[in-house]
């Protein structure tokens, strides 16, 4: 049962994460890497993305 919930869990926070990549300003090429690496590793992309990925316009300061 916990391995379900953790799975759903991860599975909401991928679409999140793709979501924002394809909303992002970055380019192309890098929307593309970034939501393979999502998808290809879910967990690692994630934590990745969290990390470095592309930042939305308003965290720019």
């Amino acid at each position: 049962m916990e391995y379900g919930i953790l799975g759903a869990l991860l599975l909401v926070a991928c679409i999140y994460a793709i979501y924002n990549v394809l909303t992002s300003g970055a380019s192309t090429g890098a929307k593309l890497l970034w939501t393979l690496l999502i998808v290809l590793v879910p967990l690692i992309g994630f934590i990745i993305w969290l990390i470095a990925g592309p930042k939305s316009s308003a965290a720019k300061i």
